[in-house]
């Protein structure tokens, strides 16, 4: 349940929680069309409040609605602006920011490419997507029988809402059978990323994630992890990796804004290495919590100051 926040950032204005509302032929509750992002801002170390590569995930949010062809009315400086200031309109310390261009009410049927394009941004409190819990001791995994889209069925690039059914169903049926999340296969055969998450592995000191050039979203704690990686001496190497290679390996975790750095003890209800988080894990997590909310302070193009 989301708790309640004064207000919502639409089209420009600031409004009331309440009056935040959209009509019901809105193309894009119909049919999809429309691009989001998900933004973390956290509370540092020194007490002030900055918002996590905000303009990295506003020029990705830009690169959707350019895939899809969508013209936002609003420049990225605009929408970087709009969320500084509805975190302090709200006195919020930290949030989850979910910035969402969408498709309005006009015309019906699947080509409407005269209705307006509208714009919103909520910010709420979010803690551990996956659990406290799942942070410190990992989670249970289950390869999903449903598979990440084709690059050619798909826009896999695009953070855009119609391609998330596809989440849905597999984080739904990994839940049903007992696990914590699912991990989807490219058509393929290959090991993709979660329903919401990238995913590497680490085998024998090296760490491994699948390529962009993969049906993967290009993730920016992804990125962020890989430049982490490198500045702490860890080989890197981004390139494909099968099924066995994932129930062999000597850890596994997931990456994204939502799920930050969450270690997996087991895939398909086998032990990843001795069944507990490991080191590499471990030390990647410890750097990325720094960055994003301690004392770390090598890389301030990171960090929005609220």
């Amino acid at each position: 349940m989301v708790d309640k926040v004064e207000k919502i950032w639409m089209d420009g204005e600031l409004v009331n929680w309440d009056d935040a509302k959209v009509h019901v032929l809105t193309h894009t509750f119909h049919y999809g069309l429309g691009a989001f992002e998900g933004i973390r801002a956290y509370r540092r170390a020194d007490g002030s409040t900055t918002v996590f590569r905000l303009r990295d995930h506003i020029d990705r949010l830009l690169d959707s609605c350019k895939l899809i062809q969508l013209k936002p009315r609003y420049s990225a400086e605009q929408l970087c602006k709009a969320s500084v200031e509805l975190m302090r309109h709200n006195r919020m310390d930290e949030a989850y920011l979910r910035p969402l261009v969408y498709v309005g009410e006009g015309a019906m049927g699947v080509y409407a490419p005269n209705n307006p394009v509208r714009a919103f941004i909520v910010a709420y409190k979010w803690g551990a997507y996956l659990g406290h819990e799942a942070l410190e001791g990992g989670i249970r995994v289950k390869i999903s029988s449903w598979q990440r889209h084709h690059i050619n069925v798909s826009l896999a690039k695009a953070k855009m809402m119609g391609q998330y059914t596809n989440s849905v169903l597999a984080k739904g049926e990994a839940k049903l059978g007992g696990y914590d999340e699912a991990v989807l296969l490219d058509t393929q055969g290959f090991v993709s990323e979660g329903s919401g998450e990238n995913l590497f592995i680490v085998k024998k000191g090296k760490l491994f994630t699948p390529p962009l050039s993969s049906s993967i979203l290009a993730g920016i704690t992804r990125d962020t992890i890989l430049t982490l990686a490198r500045e702490e001496g860890i080989p890197v190497f981004e390139d494909r990796i099968t099924r066995d290679e994932l129930y062999l390996a000597d850890e596994v975790f997931f990456t994204g804004t939502a799920a930050e750095v969450t270690p997996i003890r087991e895939v398909d209800d086998r032990s990843v290495g001795d069944g507990k988080v490991g080191p590499m894990t471990k030390r990647l997590q410890a750097r990325y919590f720094d960055v994003v909310k301690g004392s770390d302070s090598h890389h301030p193009e990171w960090l929005t100051r609220v």
